[in-house]
């Protein structure tokens, strides 16, 4: 049995060891880009994006989340919200995502070494021992959803677009990601991330017992999925009252799929489970799984 001892320690948040390195990742690979020649003329941002933003990172020397974003640049969508494509502001762009990308790997390299930089699909894995880095730095490019206001006007909604080297395409919202996970913090009194901690250590730990049902269970996924949980089942005595009812109120909704059709990722923008065959399913199995793990009876 997992006890109320074991809960309140995976409670807690990143050490600030690991906040001060997340800030210092994030600082070097800013003060490299913006020193950079070949970007002066462009308009980007840099930020730490994913766990060590929210708060909610709980694995021990992993890598730093970076964004690079440029932002005068921007793909769309207007298909499904009453949008015509002619409506739509701006010209042509300039600058293509591929070109940014290996513009920003080539000064990566130029300051860490071809050793220190590696291209992957989606990021560059930037460790270099001299700087005490290890960041994942991904490019983007603005991503805007267009709709109509009730008044005939046009306004957006800015998230960012990935273009990986496979051909794909991602879309995520980061901003309103953070903002409604303070939101939701603040009202449950802080307990939200604290049970997202603790589901994180509580699968990190299952994974290392070989439990089957957490296998493939996303650090986002589990974000997004205690996101969902109504904010009055935070407000508990005890840690473990509190993990249990999100279990309870997981298990429950993820039981078909009818009662979680409509649940949406951290962002609201983006739904948790629509087009993704068996991901449902495989929450359940993990839910289920995790209640058996701690004992809960």
């Amino acid at each position: 049995m997992v006890n109320e001892e074991r809960l309140q320690q995976w409670a807690k948040p990143p050490s600030e060891a690991e906040q001060t390195k997340a800030d210092n990742a994030e600082r070097i690979i800013r003060e490299t880009l913006n020193a950079a020649p070949a970007l002066r003329q462009l308009n980007f941002s840099v930020f730490t994006q994913g766990s060590y933003r929210a708060n909610t990172n709980t694995r021990l020397n992993s890598d730093v989340d970076i964004c690079v974003l440029e932002k005068d640049t921007f793909f769309y969508d207007v298909a499904t919200h009453g949008v015509a494509e002619a409506d739509v502001p701006g010209g042509p762009a300039t600058l293509t995502y591929a070109t940014f990308r290996s513009m920003v790997e080539q000064v990566l390299v130029d300051r860490f070494g071809r050793a220190g930089v590696t291209r992957g699909n989606k990021a560059f894995d930037v460790h270099a021992n001299t700087y005490r880095l290890d960041a994942d730095v991904v490019v983007a490019f603005q991503h805007r959803r267009f709709f109509s206001l009730p008044n005939g006007r046009l306004d957006w909604t800015s998230g960012i677009q990935i273009m990986p080297d496979s051909g794909s395409k991602i879309i995520n919202w980061p901003d309103q990601v953070q903002e409604n996970g303070v939101a939701k913090n603040n009202r449950t009194a802080r307990r939200y991330k604290a049970a997202i901690r603790t589901l994180k250590r509580l699968r990190d730990q299952m994974q290392a017992d070989h439990i089957p049902g957490a296998a493939n269970i996303g650090s986002f996924l589990i974000e997004s999925l205690v996101w969902n949980v109504p904010d009055d089942q935070f407000a508990t005595s005890t840690y473990r009252d509190m993990t249990q009812n999100v279990l309870a109120g997981l298990w429950n909704a993820t039981e078909n799929d009818n009662t979680c059709l409509e649940w949406g990722e951290v962002s609201d923008l983006k739904y948790v489970f629509r087009g993704s065959v068996g991901l449902r399913q495989r929450v359940h199995a993990f839910v289920d799984a995790a209640w058996t793990y701690v004992d809960f009876s």
